[in-house]
């Protein structure tokens, strides 16, 4: 699914309905055809990954940051994560490679760094859904297609919400709204 609209129309406000955060005031949102209060938050949240905007970064080291999503995660998946969200590639620029501290809200990384380690937390949790918001408006076209071309070849299957500004983002989606 794709969603996009103008700053302030009320895409986040949706995507955190998916999150139980906001309760609806009409309709209804289903998940396995159930409506979303059949389900505790808690189970909502375990079936959901989430990339916010404002992304959430520690001041530990790139492989901590991602293993966030999925403590008990290998090595190997942290790594398949990093790649699937196009961030493998910047390792070695730096020094300590995985095991570099980023700094509290990822200070000495780009925006682009931190929002596709976000990502590859999301993506680690290997969840039903994963909803992007608008996280992907800090990277650039060649970077932003591989994330959409790994989205599609290993989450078929899957909902992906992706709420983006620019078309490209959702261009590929089934359903834009």
């Amino acid at each position: 699914l794709g969603i996009v609209g103008k700053i302030g129309s009320g895409k986040t406000s949706l995507a955190r309905q998916f999150l139980a955060i906001y309760p609806a005031e009409s309709g209804e949102v289903l998940i396995d055809d159930r409506p979303l209060e059949d389900y505790s938050k808690e189970s909502v949240r375990d079936r959901v990954a989430y990339v916010p905007q404002n992304h959430i970064l520690f001041s530990k080291t790139i492989y901590e940051n991602v293993l966030f999503g999925q403590v008990d995660a290998s090595e190997e998946k942290v790594m398949e994560a990093l790649e699937f969200s196009d961030f493998k590639k910047d390792l070695g620029v730096f020094s300590q490679g995985l095991k570099t501290t980023i700094g509290e809200k990822g200070i000495s990384i780009s925006g682009g760094q931190k929002q596709r380690i976000s990502i590859a937390r999301a993506l680690i949790k290997e969840a039903d859904i994963l909803i992007l918001d608008d996280s992907l408006s800090a990277v650039d076209g060649i970077t932003e297609e591989n994330i959409l071309k790994n989205m599609k070849e290993t989450r078929g299957g899957k909902t992906n919400i992706i709420i983006a500004h620019r078309l490209s983002g959702v261009r590929d989606a089934d359903l834009i709204i």
